[in-house]
């Protein structure tokens, strides 16, 4: 057999199991994964004794603000800092400049080939006006809806009538989308009073974007989910409770996946006391305890929480800290802490090696169209893969942050594990965390264009 290149002596990982394998690439694809490869000549070979072999992750929720206000994020950097940490996919939504239809969907295309640094599907935003041309954003390769039930970011709420009919139009046509659920009347009604009160403590965050206004969003989305058949993602789910009324709804026959992101897996609530504005993003922190936290992280070992996403949502230490509480842009940068907090986990027991790669990998590839190419490490896949150093000890600080925020609410805490070489189709994009920035990256269409998930659009 010909190869370009063979990854010999390592550990395969996949979402079933571990088992020493070596890899042979052939062009962009695997061509063998296999314990016994046999006679290869391979144009090049690596060594990879004492490490591990992972599909590179699978990033669906990610805000790169590119076109857009890019003095917080922009594709080149975002990607950069995702190719650096062994993600070789994301998909991709800004607020400030959302793709709404066909028309904004081929603008940003077309403006976004070159500045990637890695495969990038994009998703829609809904508006409460366009919602009869939703199957025509769809065919045209959306990855998803993203369908916010309170006004935030810009982004009009979708409530009532208007929510059950998104849905209902999304399951006629085998769409899906990623549903941020909080209460628009709970909201609105906690911040006018926090408002009134003269209340900008940090601590107006908990009581303005609360529990229960986040609980009483997800029960309604549950609710239409099993009434209409809608294939429906809640993003970010930030506690057990929330993850209650979804496996419930699934008991109903609801289609319902759950987000699991690592601020709610590891933040505190009370640490916005302390930090404010670096600690906004909605819903908040909710572990008041270790044992919330342990529940979590259960949570997403048994698959209850289905898959994990970063939301990354980048804005420097000065524009978080321009203004009072209120003014202060919500979200948390990401990208550049996933993967070794969630390798990490592995490392000391609350995942496996196992359960990381199915809940960064291949399950976020499975709910968004895009595997078997995607989040797959196995023949025929494209050659998408990370080489991970176990046992390495990383201190994680503001200064090694790629992204533009330049900082992470993880600072400070050392982790084991680490991503030593990423390659995207077969090609080296980063080595020690440090990426080529070569923008090779391609848009992938969504399951709705037709033609699978290699049917990529011409960069040229």
């Amino acid at each position: 057999m010909q190869a370009d290149l063979a990854i010999v002596g390592g550990t395969v990982v996949t979402g079933s199991g571990a088992n020493r394998a070596d890899v042979l690439i052939h062009g962009d694809r695997i061509a063998e994964v296999a314990r016994e490869i046999g006679d290869v000549r391979a144009e090049n070979t690596i060594d990879a004794g004492g490490l591990l072999l992972m599909p590179g992750m699978v990033d669906t929720h990610v805000h790169l603000m590119d076109p857009g206000p890019t003095e917080r994020e922009d594709f080149p950097t975002g990607s950069a800092a995702a190719a650096a940490r062994g993600v070789t996919t994301i998909v991709e939504h800004t607020h400030a400049h959302p793709v709404r239809d066909v028309l904004e969907l081929a603008d940003k295309v077309a403006y976004l080939r070159g500045r990637s640094n890695v495969s990038f599907g994009l998703a829609a935003h809904v508006w409460p006006d366009r919602i009869d041309s939703l199957e025509e954003t769809w065919r045209a390769g959306v990855a998803f809806f993203k369908v916010f039930t309170c006004t935030t970011h810009g982004v009009p709420g979708v409530e009532g009538e208007d929510l059950r009919r998104t849905f209902a139009r999304v399951a006629a046509f085998g769409g899906t989308c990623l549903v941020h659920a909080e209460d628009e009347t709970r909201t609105e009604e906690a911040e006018r009073s926090l408002r009134a009160a003269g209340r900008a403590d940090p601590s107006v965050l908990t009581e303005w974007r609360s529990r229960e206004a986040e609980l009483e969003a997800v029960r309604a989305v549950a609710d239409l989910a099993v009434e209409t058949g809608a294939r429906l993602t809640i993003a970010h789910v930030s506690s057990p409770p929330v993850a209650d009324a979804i496996v419930a709804a699934r008991r109903r026959g609801a289609d319902l996946a759950a987000e699991a992101c690592p601020q709610y897996l590891l933040l505190r609530e009370d640490e916005v006391l302390e930090h404010g504005a670096l600690r906004k993003f909605t819903p908040p922190a909710r572990n008041r305890s270790s044992e919330d936290a342990d529940a979590m992280w259960r949570l997403l070992a048994d698959g209850t929480l289905t898959h994990v996403a970063t939301d990354h949502a980048p804005s420097t230490m000065a524009q978080k800290l321009d203004g009072d509480i209120w003014e202060a842009p919500f979200g948390l940068p990401g990208l550049d802490t996933t993967t070794r907090l969630l390798l990490d986990a592995a490392a000391t027991g609350r995942l496996t090696w196992s359960d990381v790669v199915r809940r960064y990998a291949e399950e976020p590839a499975k709910r968004y169209g895009m595997w078997p190419a995607k989040g797959r490490l196995g023949q025929g896949a494209d050659a998408d893969l990370i080489l991970v150093d176990p046992t390495a000890s990383v201190r994680l600080r503001d200064e090694d942050v790629i992204s533009k925020a330049g900082w992470t609410p993880f600072a400070g805490r050392t982790t084991t594990g680490d991503v030593v070489r990423v390659f995207l189709g077969g090609k080296e994009i980063a080595r020690d965390g440090v990426p080529r920035d070569e923008r090779t990256g391609r848009f992938l269409p969504g399951p709705g264009a037709g033609g699978g998930p290699n049917a990529e659009l011409p960069n040229d």
